[in-house]
C-alpha cells in the first residue's frame, strides 16, 4: 500500500490535496509480455492505494467516462496525488485522459511531471492527434490510444512513425456506436466482431504497436471472459483489458507464455543456427520434422515475447 491509512486524505478539500503531493518518483516500468490491463477508478482512493502491489500487468487510471464531469478534478487530483507518493510498482501504470479537446491537452500538462509510464486518450480519428500526444508529452513517457471511432478503425495502418506510439486498446462498444452498428453483436461467434478484432490486431501489427482487446462488462460472467481470451489468444493477441482482480487472474493464465511453444523455439534456433553454420538452411529434424528460414523467423518471434 501507499499510504498505511488514508483517513486523512478523505478529510482533504479537492484543492487540499495538491498541498500534500509527495517527491516519489516510480522507476519506470521494465519491458516485458503484457497479459492483462486493469482499470480503476480514480475516486476510489482504496483501489489507488494498491496500484504498488496489483498482479495486473497494467493499470490504467481513468480519468474520462467512468467519472462524472463535476469530479474530473477530484479524480485528478487523487492520481497526482497518489502518483508523488509512490516508489515502486510490478505494474506498467497508465493514465486514461479524457479527448485532447475535451480537457485531455490540460490534464496532459497538468500530469507531466509526475512519475508514470504512458498515456491513453480516447476518440483518436486521425494520426495528426497522435503528433499533437507526442509534442504534449514529456519524452519518458509511451503514447497509448483507445480505438474507439470508425476513422481510427479505418486510419490506424497509417499511424507509423512515431517512435513512443506503442499500444491500441480498442473499444469495441463505442466503436460499433460510431459504426452505426448495434453493441449486440458482441458474442463469441459472431462473424462481424471477428472480422472488427482481427483488422484491428493486423493493422496494429502493420504499424507496430501492441492489440490490446476489448474490455469484458460482465464482470461476474468470469467463464465468458475466459472464452474471450481464448478466442483472442488464437487470433493473435497477447493483451486483455481487465475490470477487476478476477478477470485479471484469468488473463494472466490464459496469456502465459507457452512453455512448449518456447522449448520448440528454442531447439530451432539452436539447430538452424548450427545448420546455418554449413551452409544448409533447410534441413529435417528429428524432433520437429522440416525447418528452414522462416520457421526459424517464427522461432525467432516467439523468443522475443
Amino acid at each position: 500500500m501507499i499510504f498505511d491509512s488514508l483517513d486523512f486524505i478523505k478529510k482533504l478539500s479537492i484543492e487540499e490535496r495538491l498541498k500534500h503531493l509527495g517527491e516519489k518518483r516510480k522507476a519506470p516500468a521494465l519491458k516485458k509480455l503484457y497479459r492483462s490491463n486493469m482499470m480503476l477508478n480514480p475516486l476510489r482512493l482504496k483501489h489507488l492505494n494498491r496500484i504498488d502491489n496489483l498482479e495486473a500487468d497494467m493499470i490504467t487510471l481513468n480519468l474520462e467516462d467512468a467519472i462524472a464531469p463535476s469530479r474530473k478534478k477530484e479524480a485528478l487530483y487523487n492520481i497526482a496525488l497518489f502518483l508523488s507518493h509512490l516508489k515502486e510498482s510490478k505494474s506498467f501504470i497508465i493514465v486514461r485522459t479524457n479527448p485532447l479537446d475535451e480537457g485531455g491537452r490540460e490534464e496532459i500538462e497538468f500530469l507531466n511531471e509526475f512519475a508514470f509510464d504512458a498515456v491513453r486518450v480516447p476518440k483518436i480519428k486521425n494520426r495528426g492527434e497522435i503528433s499533437a500526444i507526442d509534442r504534449l508529452l514529456n519524452s519518458e513517457k509511451e503514447i497509448h490510444i483507445s480505438l474507439e471511432t470508425k476513422e481510427a478503425f479505418h486510419n490506424l495502418a497509417t499511424f507509423s512513425d512515431i517512435d513512443r506510439f506503442t499500444t491500441a486498446n480498442i473499444g469495441i462498444l463505442d466503436l460499433l456506436t460510431s459504426l452505426g452498428l448495434p453493441q449486440s453483436l458482441v458474442v463469441h461467434d459472431n462473424p462481424t466482431i471477428h472480422y472488427i478484432l482481427s483488422k484491428f490486431l493486423v493493422d496494429a501489427k502493420i504499424v507496430g504497436v501492441n492489440p490490446i482487446s476489448f474490455m469484458f462488462q460482465e464482470y461476474n460472467d468470469t467463464s465468458g471472459f475466459k472464452k474471450w481470451c481464448e478466442l483472442e489468444k488464437k487470433m493473435g493477441f497477447t493483451t486483455k483489458a481487465c475490470m477487476g482482480p478476477l478477470q485479471v487472474e484469468i488473463a494472466n493464465e490464459v496469456f502465459k507464455p507457452d512453455n512448449k511453444a518456447i522449448i520448440r523455439a528454442k531447439h530451432i534456433k539452436k539447430v538452424f543456427e548450427a545448420s546455418a553454420l554449413e551452409g544448409e538452411n533447410g534441413f529435417m529434424d528429428e524432433e520437429y520434422g522440416f525447418i528452414d528460414e522462416p520457421i526459424y523467423r517464427d522461432a525467432l518471434l516467439v523468443l522475443s515475447v
